[in-house]
């Protein structure tokens, strides 16, 4: 099976990649092939500028609000050429993939007007106010309140795992709006201001020595219920349709990063010698056929996307991808052998024993195996519900 574009995107993919090597190999050289999430935090604020005003930083969205109104396979060749050009992680990610499109999709056309631009420019980096510490995959348990005052919100609570929290300016957040209201009722979806009293990030140093993550406390923090979207209490419908957003195209350049780190296992396996183990290799041939599986699963979730709505193939997503991503994880450390225990490696390598301990956490974050399990027969497959306690 070989999948191929359209001749007429070879122009496309050549612009793109163009522009990537002449940015990447000049002003932002410098993070260039980065991996750490929340390192040189001013370049990559300058080169999310630079893409916004390029209008490559949101390829898909319409040309009025900052984008190009590419085609799906637009943007997967862009997806593609970003990864394969080794662009850091995207600190505006969470504005250009997750909030915008919810913004597009169910915003008033004053809050596309107030946050579409600074998105699409790079001059805003959002954040997720999801989940707290009793509501991690069970996310209808939150119990972050907002009180309606007049024409603001007051919020109490925290959050935790707050993805870039501490750098940073909005975070979308999830809190209780309906008094005594429980589960995913009573729910609204505020976009809130990071920058004023009332809100206190705190790091959360992982055992990777990086502070990707934040929990945050909301202690009389303000949000405009013009700033809110979707309808008061009804919240929950909102969030669902974010996390539909969260299969989307950016599952692709996902996918090239663990392509780039599968080469880079392999490469190192050729020189060290582990390449004639015949059990290192089956392992890697194992793999590269699940990446591959991968991409023909994420282009068929693409083909069947109507608007943020999961179709069956987006189900199984999350499960699948973690799992072969800690097993890659695995193979790595098995091919590294005591150099990677132990830091012994060489200086361009040190990506691999952090992508290690970092996959360990891929099957809990963003929904654990179990739950993702329930998500697939409940909702995919139409079976029963697990009994629940009372």
């Amino acid at each position: 099976m070989k999948l191929a574009f359209a001749p007429e995107l070879k122009a496309f993919r050549e612009e793109a990649a163009g522009w990537l090597e002449t940015a990447l190999s000049g002003p932002f050289k410098a993070i260039r092939g980065q991996t750490n999430q929340v390192d040189n935090v001013e370049e990559r604020r300058a080169f999310e500028q630079a893409m916004g005003e390029a209008r490559w930083s949101v390829v898909g969205w319409p040309e009025e609000w900052g984008g190009r109104n590419a085609s799906i396979a637009q943007q997967v060749i862009f997806a593609e050429e970003y990864a394969r050009a080794k662009g850091p992680p995207r600190v505006g990610h969470l504005g250009v993939e997750l909030v915008g499109p919810t913004l597009l999709a169910l915003g008033t056309e004053e809050q596309k007007a107030r946050f579409l631009p600074d998105i699409a420019q790079g001059k805003t980096i959002w954040c997720q106010g999801y989940s707290e510490p009793g509501a991690g995959s069970d996310l209808a348990n939150v119990k972050t309140k907002a009180r309606r005052d007049g024409d603001r919100y007051l919020i109490d609570g925290q959050k935790i795992w707050t993805s870039m929290g501490m750098i940073s300016d909005w975070c979308f957040v999830i809190a209780r709006t309906k008094a005594g209201s429980v589960g995913p009722k009573g729910l609204s979806f505020l976009l809130v201001d990071m920058d004023q009293d009332g809100v206190d990030p705190r790091p959360i140093r992982q055992m990777t020595g990086e502070a990707e993550f934040a929990e945050v406390f909301f202690d009389g923090a303000e949000a405009k219920v013009a700033d809110r979207i979707g309808d008061e209490d009804d919240g929950w419908k909102v969030a669902m349709a974010l996390l539909g957003f969260e299969r989307g195209v950016s599952t692709l350049a996902q996918q090239m990063h663990f392509r780039n780190e599968l080469d880079e296992i392999v490469a190192i396996a050729k020189r060290n010698g582990r390449a004639s183990d015949p059990i290192i290799r089956q392992k890697i041939a194992k793999a590269h056929a699940g990446l591959k599986i991968m991409r023909y699963n994420a282009l068929r979730m693409l083909a069947e996307d109507d608007g943020g709505s999961l179709s069956g193939a987006a189900f199984t997503y999350k499960l699948y991808w973690s799992n072969w991503h800690k097993q890659l994880g695995e193979i790595a450390m098995d091919v590294l052998g005591q150099e990677g225990e132990i830091g012994l490696i060489e200086e361009r390598m040190p990506s691999l024993p952090t992508m290690y301990l970092m996959s360990r956490s891929d099957t809990i974050y963003a929904g654990t195996d179990q739950i993702q399990r329930n998500i697939i027969s409940e909702r995919a497959l139409g079976l029963p519900r697990e009994p629940r306690g009372a």
